[in-house]
């Protein structure tokens, strides 16, 4: 009997459940009757305080079309891992006492950044790990394509195609905030996608008189109404040039919004004399089923770490590479953000069809 350890941390998506379920389907037709899957609860929680229980295979049926996760979902700072819980206990050592204590042969992760960097120190301890890409952010290192990005392109996109009528029946200038805190994937699929006038993203910090001028020259050509999605991270070229701590000042002797969207619109309307709306769409991105993207996407991944773990292949993190499913390294993996290069193809294609950046 070969025992699996599985779990799903950090942010929810929609298709981590479809996700586990190629995993499970394909390890049930590998080893039949031979395999006990073991689903440890809220995540790397559930590995550090043993909060498991043995699955059945009929609890993977059905599931392809569930958002959520089955096993639910915690954040685990990384960098809390090697710092004591409140009664002193040792996670690190916890997680391996659990593993062993199981007799697992391999423990499967399902996560994005920090469930990554967790996945390479516990194959550094010496535990037998496999990994898949999960996030909406798409910003995982070493894979094209991460689970969930697309289902929350589809959400963000749709978001943006509802303000059209609404911004058009107005005349409004209309901000939707797409997430992703340090990368622009997400709003860059969903503003190119969404029809988007203006897209502000992280990696390209913007100078408002140029956002503003974009906005103008609209007007003079008789457009009534304009559409910027804005990825919760932007950040203007002035606040982008500051350090962190006098970043950090500035916010706090200046007037406090409740996100960039809301500093945007109070400088826009200021400057223009439009009215501005914003829309934050906010957790809805990471709800509801998976598209069939995702879905075709989550059995493969899913398939192939049941192959690897069939071939005794651990330490890595299932990828695709030039539309195949490969792998990489989880120590090549751990720590590293795949962002937006400002110079790619898809930036200067969307600058093409008259898409501003904010940067010139």
């Amino acid at each position: 009997m070969i025992r699996i350890g599985m779990l799903t941390s950090g942010g929810d998506c929609q298709s981590l459940n479809a996700t586990m379920r190629g995993v499970a389907k394909s390890l049930y037709k590998l080893y039949g009757g031979e395999v006990e899957i073991i689903g440890f609860e809220d995540g790397y929680k559930g590995l550090i305080y043993a909060d498991y229980h043995a699955m059945k295979s009929s609890d993977f049926s059905g599931i392809l079309t569930k958002g959520g996760t089955i096993l639910g979902t915690s954040r685990q700072p990384f960098k809390q891992m090697r710092v004591p819980d409140e009664n002193g206990l040792d996670k690190v050592e916890a997680m391996k006492h659990t593993y062993r204590k199981l007799k697992l042969e391999c423990l499967v992760v399902l996560g994005g950044n920090g469930s990554q960097k967790t996945a390479n120190l516990l194959h550094e301890e010496g535990l037998n790990v496999v990994s898949l890409p999960k996030t909406i952010d798409n910003d995982l290192w070493g894979t094209e394509m991460t689970f969930g990005f697309q289902s929350a392109v589809n959400v963000a996109t749709s978001a943006i195609d509802c303000i059209h009528t609404t911004a058009a029946s107005h005349g409004r200038v209309f901000i939707v905030e797409v997430m992703g805190h340090k990368v622009g994937w997400l709003t860059l699929h969903a503003g190119i996608a969404g029809g988007a006038d203006i897209i502000l993203i992280p990696e390209i910090p913007y100078n408002i008189d140029t956002v503003v001028e974009a906005l103008k020259e609209r007007n003079r050509q008789g457009k009534r109404f304009s559409i910027l999605a804005v990825a919760e991270g932007a950040i203007s070229k002035e606040d982008a040039s500051l350090s962190k701590k006098e970043l950090k000042e500035k916010r706090k002797n200046g007037i406090v919004y409740p996100s960039v969207a809301y500093e945007l619109g109070a400088q826009i309307e200021e400057m223009t004399g439009q009215e501005v709306r914003v829309t934050v769409p906010g957790h809805t991105q990471r709800g509801g089923e998976p598209c069939p993207y995702d879905r075709v996407l989550s059995t493969r991944l899913g398939a192939a770490a049941a192959e690897l773990i069939r071939q005794k292949n651990y330490g890595y993190m299932v990828c695709i590479k030039r539309g195949e499913i490969s792998k990489v390294p989880l120590e090549e993996v751990a720590g590293k953000l795949k962002t937006v290069d400002p110079d790619c193809s898809i930036i200067r294609e969307a600058k093409m069809v008259g898409i501003c950046f904010g940067d010139e």
